[in-house]
């Protein structure tokens, strides 16, 4: 059976995740805002689900109508396949957003949607509305998303389960975390090669270095982690353990070449190697405690790929200054030749650098608009 499938995305990595897509061979990608739909058979939601690194979310479309009556709602409703997506007796969240049409009450659409769920599944089903940001409904319990805009419902299923940043092994955090799927849309817009090595002079918790040993070795980011779709009617077992052995038959035993990670702050490397060993990358970062100053990048012509602090207030802003400063001052003077990758709140800060700088991606980061910008260091 042939599946509308949308691929959900922090607004602005679309085509960073289209790139994605392509890689999978899934060509026919359309962006949206916050996405890309496509295409495909339960097998693509398995692999998409399995190895994409920039997406958040996997939604499989479970119908779509025009409707502006709460009675005409649960009528269409009841037609839907819900039986292909919902257990009886998992637990169902349903998530509801309305804008610009006839039903607005979301509580009493998420009402009628439960009813026409309860009505194809069967009873005793726990249905209620989803409560709380989007990473808060229960593992394991069944997210539905309905989307009312200009009195047209779409109703979606989601694939995923917990949001598909949650690697599982980012447990330990430093300041202001930097989302897997963030870090991973970090390394991919830098273009870096993975036979070149990897700086990242400010590393935090470690998350890019991490993010970026997991992509060179060719470890998919959700091998080891448990998806929705496992708890469909449907679901083909034989042939998820099909795609899990192929993703094992694909990893490297090592990286091509060395990925460098080093903080001032000692906590931020204790909880960047903490991190990588649960990753199972330990030995492929090398994990040091250093100020930016005194960095030792290697010989070899390679890539700087890092998240420097942005300072949420003007007055830290320009406290930031010298710091930004700094870092272009070590690039010259240590990493000639290489390219320059780094997420900005502010393009005075990103212009103390020195550095040529073209932005690339614009996205939000921790509540604030950032932009990935990239050059290469003279």
């Amino acid at each position: 059976m042939t599946l509308s499938i949308f691929a959900v995305c922090a607004p602005g990595l679309e085509p960073i995740l289209q790139q994605e897509l392509r890689a999978l061979g899934i060509e026919s990608g359309v962006a949206e805002p916050g996405g890309v739909t496509f295409t495909g058979t339960a097998e693509a939601i398995y692999r998409v689900n399995l190895w994409l690194r920039v997406a958040s979310r996997i939604t499989a479309r479970v119908g779509e109508f025009q409707v502006r009556a709460l009675g005409e709602l649960e009528r269409r409703a009841r037609q839907q396949p819900w039986e292909e997506y919902v257990s009886a007796g998992r637990p169902v969240r349903i998530r509801v957003t309305s804008r610009k049409s006839r039903l607005y009450h979301t509580g009493a659409v998420a009402e009628r949607i439960a009813s026409a769920i309860e009505a194809r599944v069967g009873g005793g089903t726990d249905i209620a509305l989803a409560k709380g940001d989007e990473d808060s409904v229960a593992d394991d319990a069944q997210l539905i998303v309905a989307r009312v805009l200009h009195d047209r419902c779409t109703l979606s299923a989601d694939s995923s389960g917990a949001l598909l940043h949650r690697r599982g092994y980012r447990l330990a955090t430093a300041k202001a975390p930097l989302r897997e799927t963030l870090a991973a849309a970090l390394l991919l817009a830098s273009e870096w090669d993975v036979h070149a090595p990897l700086l990242d002079p400010m590393c935090g918790a470690g998350t890019i270095a991490i993010e970026a040993a997991l992509l060179a070795r060719r470890i998919a980011p959700g091998l080891h982690r448990q998806f929705a779709f496992m708890h469909w009617p449907g679901f083909d077992a034989a042939l998820w353990r099909r795609l899990l052995d192929a993703a094992r038959a694909r990893v490297r035993s090592s990286t091509a070449a060395p990925i460098q990670a080093s903080d001032r702050d000692a906590g931020a490397i204790e909880a960047a190697t903490s991190n990588a060993e649960r990753a199972g990358v330990l030995r492929d970062v090398e994990l040091t405690q250093r100020p930016l100053s005194a960095i030792e990048p290697p010989p070899t012509r390679g890539w700087i790929v890092t998240n420097p602090p942005y300072g949420a207030r003007v007055g830290e802003r320009d406290r930031l200054r010298n710091l930004y400063a700094q870092l272009g001052n070590v690039a010259r003077r240590k990493c000639a030749g290489w390219t320059l990758t780094l997420l900005s709140p502010d393009p005075r800060l990103d212009g103390q650098i020195g550095v040529p700088l073209e932005r690339v991606l614009e996205t939000r980061n921790g509540g604030l608009a950032v932009r990935v910008v990239r050059g290469e260091v003279e």
